[in-house]
């Protein structure tokens, strides 16, 4: 049987087929039919079945770590919430949610804490991401509204793609500029960004600015734009106003190129050559991501942006508009439904007027009327004791939040931590006093929302395993025990997204840019069949809305849209000569947030397997660094430790590492340590991308690759990695001493000492195994250097009932692997030696290997680092 749903993963939003079976997903596939991908998927999305197994769920309630009934965990949650109320006011209660709930879930959450226990400390992980971008549009459009569409990409002739690696993480985004750039060569592609990342590979220009510098570069193309007279001054007269001032403030900021090179660091030339194209094409998108958002100033970066735009009469527009890519699959769905603790539901804000239309649309008893913390802020109040119960939901702050000790202070000090997971092991369900089993994706249902304002379906296509539940019934259930029986009385999630509609349109005729009043009548059979759609949807746009502000209308009280005064400024996170590099963090390509799904499939580790630290080669120098050399990056707050790359793409005295390894699967892997608890003053988003560190290397005497059976615990020590294979549980290990026996070593950290082992000299290669009943239960594998075998013909070994005594000795042979290679290609699992020989045998063309070798040929984020090796191999042979 074959369902549609969408992906849980990026921004995007794409569609999915699942192939189902006896309630096992066996494959999943690209929608043809889904407007934001046409059946492209990539390499995450493809590998989402093998991330649906019961093991390692959580699947019972618990107290303290016992396992209890639902009633039992419910009833508490419910007292312990009413007595901090009763005792301490409703502040004392807070949410903090997550962009990989659906809006359902969120809906019902904001109307509990917001309408009826009066507590608006309801923030969501989408702060990390998305809040300078709402604050920017609501500065600029008077809505949080994104103007343009997926297709405005196929008919743009110049696509800013700023502070965005859209190659990895919107992959199908990208392959759809790929694809427009072939079928229109003039396409140009200028990236602006601090490194020289994968979506480089198709820019005619890469603006490798100083990080943080966004605003003096946007600042400078508007006074371009002015002097050289490229300014709509009909369009502004019209439908814009604070122009004059907007432009007086730049012209102070950044008056001319020269300036504008100092401040960015940047070449003069290609300065001038961008707000050339820049002026000279009508049709342009702005497509901007974390790069902008995650800074101190990152409202004022996305309206120096959008300035530009509104100058120039650049928005809503065929091929021409600011565009925000979301982080996660359902960041908008979340500010829909007040997701934000600065937001009321349906877009709304804390306005009297607003206040007052929620509280009677909902007939709320205790309706919150004003803002509550942002996440910083309210982990901040949680430290501080002022939050008595925090409730927690699909998302893992330890991890994800700057300033971990802090986090981890604040939910030791919390007096209830609630947290509703579907794993059972992340860093902050360890913190936990109640833990609830949630539903995860291919078992939730509702709706989500992409980055173009699509509303799609994400359908139920397998039961919850064990007791786990879907979030908006926990929410209701928590609810009714409070006495708000009527107000939650819900049996479907259609019956939430039809009161979500409503309330969209309610008094809203025209006033309001969100509302989908058109969907507030949908049965539930028309909800299951619902398909992919733009808001507005209302009687008057039934089909949806594809571009918003066409008509050059918005939503502030003039009517005319806003260019905002700004001036750049500088990082927060201060460079020091006690922490002199300036550090940059994000995500990768293979791996999702903090691992929680994508931690399941080994498929996904080995593109990049361990925490890394991406250096300038003049910095690795400086450091006597080589590559893959092990490093320390720290500060006062903590350290981070992984894997040295050295890579021509960083600027000198900047660092690149990965957002993603927690303590789960990493010894000192979590970057967040290290950034500093500080956000931009109005929209509450960290400065995750501008942090401050010094950098060492970590003294090895020896380097370990561990594989051991699955149900094994391990007790390590010093640095380790892990990276989980087809049959076994894979780890990178290193430390600094040799022991004085491995024998002991091997019984302290594994529980066992090994049945064979094979040592070439005392300090030398060693490899060490155990057994039980002829089965394999690890093999370790230790060496003064960092070269190993590929690991995958010894993961085979784990899946032999009895292995022979023959092949007991094989596992000791030091020579009988070919050496590893850094996966390259996902997808069909292409790895750089396969690659390199390839090259060499006569495939010269990323064609030519694709038809060789499959590379390349399936979604496609492969295809950059394709081009690489083929210019290596060619420089190669020049040489």
């Amino acid at each position: 049987m074959k369902q549609q749903t969408t992906c849980p993963y990026c921004g995007v939003g794409c569609g999915i087929t699942a192939e189902l079976s006896a309630n096992r997903i066996l494959s999943v596939s690209g929608d043809p039919q889904h407007p934001a991908n046409r059946g492209r998927l990539c390499v995450k999305g493809s590998t989402l079945h093998e991330t649906t197994a019961p093991e390692a769920r959580l699947l019972l309630p618990s107290i303290e770590g016992r396992a209890v009934s639902w009633d039992t965990a419910l009833d508490k949650v419910a007292r312990q919430i009413r007595q901090a109320v009763d005792q301490h006011g409703p502040g004392s209660v807070a949410m903090y949610l997550s962009g990989q709930l659906l809006t359902e879930d969120y809906y019902v959450a904001n109307k509990l804490m917001k309408g009826f226990l009066g507590s608006a400390h309801v923030d969501t992980n989408s702060r990390l991401c998305m809040a300078s971008t709402v604050a920017g549009h609501k500065r600029a459009f008077g809505a949080d509204a994104v103007p343009g569409c997926y297709e405005d990409l196929e008919i743009a002739d110049l696509i800013l793609l700023v502070g965005s690696n859209a190659a990895w993480n919107h992959p199908i985004l990208y392959q759809r500029i790929q694809a427009a750039k072939q079928a229109n060569p003039s396409l140009r592609v200028v990236v602006i960004d601090p490194r020289a990342t994968a979506s480089c590979d198709l820019a005619d220009l890469h603006l490798q600015l100083q990080p943080g510098s966004d605003a003096a570069l946007f600042n400078a193309l508007l006074v371009y734009l002015a002097d050289q007279g490229h300014v709509d001054h009909a369009f502004l007269l019209q439908h814009a106003e604070g122009f004059e001032q907007t432009l007086a403030t730049a012209r102070a900021d950044t008056p001319d190129i020269s300036i504008a090179a100092t401040k960015t660091g940047l070449d003069s030339h290609d300065l001038t050559r961008f707000f050339r194209w820049f002026a000279a094409t009508e049709r342009t998108v702005s497509l901007f991501s974390q790069g902008v958002n995650q800074s101190s100033s990152g409202t004022d970066k996305v309206n120096s942006l959008i300035n530009c735009h509104l100058a120039t009469g650049r928005i809503g527009k065929p091929g021409s508009s600011p565009f925000s890519l979301t982080g996660q699959p359902n960041a908008m769905g979340g500010r829909e439904v007040g997701g934000l603790a600065n937001q009321l539901a349906a877009h709304m804000d804390f306005s009297p007027e607003n206040v007052d239309r929620v509280q009677r649309f909902w007939n709320a008893p205790n309706m919150a009327s004003e803002p509550g913390h942002k996440a910083l802020e309210l982990f901040n109040a949680v430290e501080r004791g002022e939050i008595k119960v925090l409730w927690i939901m699909a998302t893992n702050p330890l991890v994800s939040l700057p300033d971990t000790h802090l986090i981890r202070r604040a939910l030791k000090r919390c007096e209830l931590v609630i947290v509703s997971e579907s794993m059972a092991d992340t860093d902050t369900l360890q913190l936990a006093d109640i833990c609830l089993p949630a539903s995860s994706w291919g078992e939730k249902n509702g709706t989500v929302t992409n980055s173009e304002r699509c509303i799609s379906r994400q359908r139920s296509l397998l039961p919850p395993p064990g007791e786990a539940r879907h979030d908006w019934q926990i929410i209701c259930e928590v609810a009714k025990r409070l006495g708000f029986a009527d107000a939650f009385n819900y049996s479907h999630p259609a019956d939430i997204f039809a009161e979500h509609a409503a309330l969209s349109g309610f008094e809203n005729a025209g006033k309001r840019c969100f509302d989908i009043s058109g969907l507030s009548r949908l049965s539930q059979t028309e909800y299951d069949q619902l398909q992919p759609i733009q808001w507005p949807i209302t009687a008057d746009a039934p089909y949806g809305t594809q571009r918003l502000f066409s008509n050059g209308k918005f939503f502030t009280p003039s009517g005319k849209a806003r260019l905002i005064p700004v001036s750049s400024q500088q990082p927060m996170q201060q460079l020091t000569d006690e922490a002199p590099l300036r550090l940059n963090t994000g995500r990768i390509r293979d791996q999702w947030h903090t691992m929680t799904r994508t931690g399941r499939t080994p498929t996904l580790f080995r593109h990049r397997a361990e925490p890394f630290i991406d250096l300038h080669p003049l910095d690795a120098a400086t450091h006597a660094l080589q590559d893959q050399d092990l490093a320390r990056l720290e500060n006062a707050q903590g350290q981070f430790i992984g894997r040295v790359r050295i890579t021509p793409g960083q600027r000198p005295g900047e660092v690149f590492v990965p957002m993603h390894w927690t303590q789960s699967f990493s010894s000192e892997g979590r970057c967040n340590v290290l950034i500093e608890s500080v956000a931009d003053p109005i929209s509450g988003q960290p400065e995750s991308k501008q942090g401050a560190v010094r950098l060492s290397g970590v003294v090895t005497a020896w380097h370990a690759r561990l594989l051991t059976a699955k149900h094994l615990s391990v007790n390590l020590r010093g640095y380790w990695a892990r990276m989980p294979q087809q049959q076994a549980m894979g780890y990178a290990l290193a430390d600094s001493d040799w022991p004085e026996s491995w024998s002991d070593w091997c019984l302290q950290h594994l529980g066992q000492r090994p049945d064979l082992s094979l040592q070439t000299q005392p300090n030398g290669q060693l490899r060490a195994c155990a057994l039980e009943n002829g089965k394999l239960l690890w093999l370790l594998l230790v060496s003064p250097d960092k070269h190993f075998p590929d690991l995958k013909p010894l993961d085979r070994q784990f899946t032999r009932s009895n292995l022979t005594a023959l092949q007991q000795l094989n596992l000791l042979k030091s020579d009988q692997d070919s050496a590893s290679g850094e996966l390259i290609c996902s997808c069909f699992q292409v790895d750089d030696p396969t690659i390199r020989a390839a090259i060499q045998s006569g495939c010269h063309s990323v064609e030519a290997l694709g038809k060789a070798l499959s590379c390349g040929t399936n979604c496609g984020s492969c295809i950059p680092e394709l081009k690489a090796l083929l210019a290596q191999e060619a420089e190669d042979v020049t040489h």
